[in-house]
């Protein structure tokens, strides 16, 4: 290698998904920050688990998301970083060892047809251990588990947005 070369290292790339709901978008954002703990799958997506009794959403910049336990202790699950509703927010992610980053957005397609997408960013910050540690479910970030995960999240949002049961979605 000669001295004007340079090595980078690979990017870890964000994990990215996006699901398809047939309501509005004012509705399914509401939907996703107002009622977030009666259709999020708080088992095994939350610290708390079977102890979680409330997941509250401040709805503004710089605000909390966390969860409440049946103890009454309380657990952040990140903050409010950037906030424009119905359209996107941004989160910081404290559920992961070293935080990371989580951007949701509400994309109308039609009147009643929206698109959500999550982005689940900054993975670059983790160790190699944290990348493999990072999620509830097993191989976390380098096995896949965030895919999963967030693919099983926003068919708990659609079943929710659309009137079904968030409970009945399969893992």
């Amino acid at each position: 290698m000669s001295a004007d070369e340079t090595v980078t290292n690979l990017r870890r790339p964000p994990v990215r998904q996006s699901v398809l709901v047939r309501s509005t978008r004012s509705h399914t954002f509401d939907t996703f920050v107002r009622t977030l703990g009666a259709w999020w799958p708080l088992v095994p997506y939350s610290a708390g688990r079977d102890r979680v009794r409330e997941v509250r959403f401040d709805r503004f910049a710089s605000g909390r998301v966390y969860e409440i336990r049946s103890d009454g202790t309380e657990f952040d699950w990140g903050r409010v970083l950037f906030w424009d509703p119905p359209h996107r927010f941004t989160l910081t992610w404290t559920m992961t060892s070293t935080p990371t980053e989580v951007e949701l957005s509400f994309t109308e397609l039609a009147p009643a047809l929206t698109r959500v997408t999550v982005e689940h960013r900054g993975w670059d910050r983790l160790t190699d251990d944290e990348l493999a540690a990072a999620c509830t479910l097993p191989g976390g970030y380098t096995g896949g588990a965030y895919d999963l995960g967030w693919a099983r999240i926003l068919r708990c949002l659609v079943a929710a947005v659309e009137g079904g049961s968030p409970r009945d979605v399969d893992p």
